[in-house]
């Protein structure tokens, strides 16, 4: 079995920045582009620390972060492995595609549905628009590698893209071609269980525990551009949010 410095590469002390920084860039890329595979286990700190010609502390504080990240996970009593489970930063706006090339994985959807319509009820309170205004409505499976992981039901209004063509892989990208990609976001997030409709469509059984995720996004004056509701996967989606305690 190859040296861990032989997968990922070794570390220069002459380089700018300080060596955990370093480390944490090799193992990053070493997972996205798949030379760690997810469950994989890394070699215990100690051993680390002699390949590597570093204390245990810059090994560990390389591996915190990217355990905060949620590249990595440890298990009590078994060591650091490759997270297997997608975790989601729940306080950071990103795009799906965003989050699973940065985890290693190859982002794909299925559409379910791409159409432009006139906005609805539901969808005028909380995008704002008038009635009669135009949406473009986008449904789609969202898979991880071929792990399907979430269905994705997007309205965002008829300003903010060209047509209903203009999204291929992301919708974020598009919007951000478009000049219009939410800087800020308001979520909710709720315990749901799928129909058989939905469990089809994810490959889980019905009844199988899962995620609901509503996202409003906002552009920065304030306008709304995003609705989503997102249905993830229960047993493969995992989200955290950092929280700090409020300090006088």
């Amino acid at each position: 079995m190859p040296a861990f410095a032989e997968l990922i590469g070794t570390l220069d002390p002459q380089a700018r920045g300080p060596l955990y920084q370093q480390l944490q860039q090799q193992i990053r890329e070493a997972i996205q582009n798949r030379v760690l595979s997810p469950d994989e286990a890394l070699p215990p700190e100690r051993d680390l620390a002699e390949e590597f010609a570093v204390s245990r502390i810059t090994i560990r504080k390389a591996l915190d972060g990217l355990v905060a990240e949620g590249l990595l996970m440890r298990r009590q009593g078994a060591g650091t492995f490759v997270a297997s489970r997608v975790e989601k930063n729940f306080s950071k706006l990103s795009s799906f595609s965003e989050d699973m090339i940065s985890r290693g994985r190859t982002p794909r959807s299925e559409w379910l549905k791409r159409a432009e319509g006139a906005v609805t009820p539901e969808e005028s309170m909380v995008l704002g628009l008038s009635p009669g205004s135009a949406v473009y409505r986008f449904n789609r499976i969202r898979f991880a590698d071929d792990l399907p992981m979430a269905l994705e039901y997007s309205t965002v209004p008829g300003f903010s893209l060209p047509s209903v063509q203009a999204v291929g892989s992301s919708l974020y990208e598009a919007l951000e071609a478009a000049g219009h990609r939410p800087t800020r976001a308001l979520q909710r997030l709720r315990a749901v269980l799928f129909t058989p409709e939905q469990a089809g469509l994810l490959r889980v059984q019905p009844g199988d525990a899962g995620l609901l995720i509503e996202r409003r996004g906002f552009l920065k004056d304030g306008r709304p551009v995003e609705f989503t509701q997102s249905y993830y996967r229960g047993d493969a989606y995992d989200f955290v949010a950092e929280l700090n305690a409020l300090t006088s």
